[in-house]
């Protein structure tokens, strides 16, 4: 093994040797993947166009590290707009190809393109009427020749040092499969709404998915702007939010009376039992509507630092209202 390790490497102390190695292996990888977007050609384009015109699925199949990128690659594409599922080349001699129909488009996955099992099922796809997009890190090989479309992902090196485990090329496979996803992705006009009914699970979903109007509270503390003070902390402690909305005399939003406007108040006037609310509540305050993501009145609050966020309909008109604390119950934040 020593012999493939350039002697710079392989006399470094053990520690600095991992990372020179790591550090080389990265290098390597990088370079290969660079070298793809180079050579990217209307192969590519005309990849894009297949699946686009497709009536059926996208199939991705291979065998060994290949069968891993394949799998990986079916999810990515499932998960931003392409139908897709992965067969393994050795199943599908035994039962899995009746999984393939005529509609479908089959993308094989092999760095030497002389897999055997893939070279088997190829021909029986063709037959049927599937098409074929093959990505391999050989342009003469057999299955490149079967292919309706060649993508070339071939590497000048692997990163492994005896140049024989599947590293670099498997990382080229992988990348090539997903700028192929993603340009997909982008000629469907796949959105985030889009992808968020694709993930609705976990904190993604949630973020995605989840508006103002699920997580707002709608049983608001409220009073006349002309009330005393005592009378908007009685409404305060009854509403349990830190906070009390003043309307005017047509119920419409004249202004918020918070805690930190309590405190602020109390410093500069002392005994407030006979200021009126509209004397020391936040005019103006800050809104956002029900249909809103609930993500952006996440930002909004950080943004402006604050802890409560009024929710107004289309006319202005009080709705609803959040703090921080029901964005960290519904895990938006």
């Amino acid at each position: 093994m020593n012999q493939a390790i350039p002697p710079s490497v392989a006399t470094l102390p053990d520690g600095d040797r991992a990372v020179a190695m790591g550090r080389q292996v990265l290098e390597i990888e990088a370079t290969a993947v660079a070298a793809l977007g180079r050579r990217l050609d209307r192969a590519f384009s005309a990849a894009v166009a297949m699946i686009l015109d497709s009536r059926g699925r996208v199939v991705v199949s291979g065998i060994g590290k290949s069968g891993h990128i394949a799998r990986k690659l079916a999810a990515t594409f499932a998960s931003t707009g392409t139908p897709a599922y992965f067969v393994h080349a050795a199943e599908a001699v035994h039962g899995d190809l009746g999984m393939i129909t005529r509609d479908d488009v089959l993308i094989a996955i092999s760095n030497s393109g002389e897999n055997d099992e893939l070279l088997t099922i190829v021909p029986l796809v063709k037959r049927l009427g599937g098409k074929l997009i093959a990505i391999t890190g050989n342009e003469s090989s057999s299955l490149a020749h079967e292919a309706d479309i060649h993508l070339d992902a071939r590497v000048d090196q692997e990163a492994c040092p005896l140049n024989l485990a599947p590293t670099a090329s498997t990382t080229a496979a992988l990348a090539l499969g997903d700028a192929l996803a993603v340009a997909l992705l982008d000629a469907r006009g796949f959105g985030a709404e889009d992808f968020a009914r694709s993930h609705p699970g976990g904190s993604l979903g949630r973020k995605l998915l989840t508006h103002v109007s699920d997580v707002m509270n709608t049983a608001l503390p409220t009073l006349p702007e002309s009330a005393m003070v005592p009378a908007a902390l009685a409404a305060m402690t009854r509403g349990g939010m830190g906070m009390v909305v003043a309307l005017d005399a047509t119920e419409r939003i004249s202004g918020i009376f918070t805690d930190g406007d309590l405190r602020r108040a109390m410093e500069r006037l002392g005994d407030l039992r006979a200021t009126p609310v509209s004397a020391v509540m936040t005019r103006g305050p800050r809104s956002i509507g029900p249909r809103r993501l609930a993500v952006e009145a996440v930002e909004m609050m950080e943004s402006l630092r604050i802890n409560q966020l009024l929710v107004t309909d289309d006319s202005g008109r009080l709705c609803g209202a959040l703090n921080m604390h029901d964005l960290f119950r519904a895990k938006v934040v």
